[in-house]
């Protein structure tokens, strides 16, 4: 799909790629086909409200019934920036990106390549019989075609934000826990970098595949750059009437040995800090579904479970609650958006400190991207692991959640392990 894409990136401008394959969770993966003429909805300001009307408006102008075949089946690649709160809740007032993304965009889509890991299948849909014949020669002509050349990724020097501003802000976090503010905070820092030429983003985000794979991985071509994900977290996936969230909380590097990495594993689920922290965050997560859900059906199905990758071990559970009828795809993303488990709790308060303590808009950073379906069917990562190209320029955050017992010095290290497999696709270790 990534070759797909390089051979026509601004007709199929959006991969949604799992690459940690197999599993319920990284069983899909598409491509997909931005409508020719159609002028993406975006919004540069945080009128969140006006952006998600709007996109209310075009889905119930085009709505459909499910047809449970295939994930996608029509309708829109949906962008979310962080930013994108404040709208949300008016209370907030946060700092603005200066990257020169949107703060939000949904672009039409009417065709999709996908890709059935777990039966190895590839299925390619359209709206119209002319678009599928066009699709299908598309697809025909680049397999038959030499593989597309991308360039070597070139090397690249990342300069994080100061490590000692991040532990003095987990030590103002701490005393606003103390003076009952707030339970739990996420902090992030930021790492930028410039290389000598310009970047492939296509060559990235395949060494990015193998350095970090993760089930709601993905490539965007945004107005300002390119957006890269490696993202292990989904914000929210709608099907059948039932919303589901899949909160992540609690992190721990893997060992350098199976012993020590089983050790490290162990620690991390039955740590009295992390396990709090976590049901904490289920909890708020709860509560978010509760908003847009039938009372009573909100429930727990999968209660803290262990999920490894590349570079580091996670606490995960999964939300489940069915949805009242009629509740609009703006009615979803108002209620869960931005994700808990990357601001904290409670959630609004989160916000203004995260404001007060890193000064600088989070743009696509704990934002969110995905699709979302005429029939309703929508599936929204989470932003993290992931990253900005700009030509030559690049940029990203990682984090860590700061709860009462936090130490600094360990904080600062979750971030450095989250940022090492971003930082492995861009240097080559």
């Amino acid at each position: 799909l990534a070759a797909l894409h390089a051979r026509a990136p601004a007709e199929w401008p959006f991969l949604l790629e799992s690459t940690s394959r197999g599993g319920r969770l990284g069983r899909w993966s598409m491509l997909l086909h931005a409508t020719e003429g159609s002028s993406p909805l975006l919004t540069a300001s945080g009128n969140a409200a006006g952006f998600l009307e709007r996109l209310d408006t075009a889905w119930r102008a085009e709505r459909s019934v499910q047809l449970d075949r295939l994930p996608f089946e029509g309708g829109w690649f949906l962008y979310l920036g962080y930013e994108l709160a404040a709208g949300i809740e008016p209370r907030l007032q946060l700092p603005a990106a200066d990257d020169g993304l949107p703060v939000a965009l949904a672009q039409r889509c009417d065709a999709a390549v996908q890709i059935d890991h777990q039966h190895d299948e590839a299925w390619l849909v359209a709206e119209n019989h002319t678009l599928l014949d066009a699709a299908a020669n598309f697809v025909d002509a680049s397999i038959s075609a030499a593989p597309a050349e991308t360039s070597e990724v070139t090397p690249i020097r990342l300069q994080p934000e100061d490590g000692d501003r991040f532990k003095r802000g987990v030590e103002q976090i701490r005393d606003y826990i103390l003076a009952g503010d707030v339970f739990q905070v996420n902090l992030s820092r930021a790492w930028t970098g410039t290389a000598a030429a310009a970047l492939d983003p296509v060559a990235i985000h395949r060494r990015l595949a193998r350095a970090n794979p993760a089930p709601f991985a993905g490539l965007a071509r945004l107005p300002g750059g390119t957006l890269l994900s490696s993202s292990p977290e989904r914000l929210v996936a709608v099907h059948n009437g039932v919303a589901q969230v899949r909160p992540i909380a609690g992190t721990r590097p893997r060992g350098l040995s199976e012993a020590q990495d089983q050790a490290l594993s162990k620690e991390l689920l039955g740590h009295p800090k992390e396990r709090a922290e976590h049901i904490m965050l289920i909890d708020l997560e709860r509560n978010d579904l509760g908003r847009i859900c039938i009372p009573g059906t909100v429930r727990v199905d999968e209660l803290m479970t262990i999920e490894s990758y590349a570079h580091v071990h996670h606490i995960v559970s999964n939300v489940v609650g069915r949805l009242v009828p009629d509740h609009s795809p703006g009615d979803i993303i108002r209620a869960v958006f931005p994700g808990g488990t990357i601001t904290g709790c409670p959630k609004v308060r989160c916000m203004e400190i995260i404001a007060e303590l890193e000064q600088h808009g989070r743009s696509f950073y704990t934002g969110a991207m995905g699709y979302l379906g005429l029939d309703g069917r929508m599936d929204l990562n989470i932003l993290i692991r992931s990253m900005l190209v700009s030509g030559a320029a690049i940029r990203f955050r990682t984090g860590a959640g700061i709860v009462t017992d936090s130490e600094p010095d360990a904080e600062l290290a979750e971030t450095e392990a989250k940022a090492r497999g971003l930082s492995r696709a861009l240097i080559g270790t």
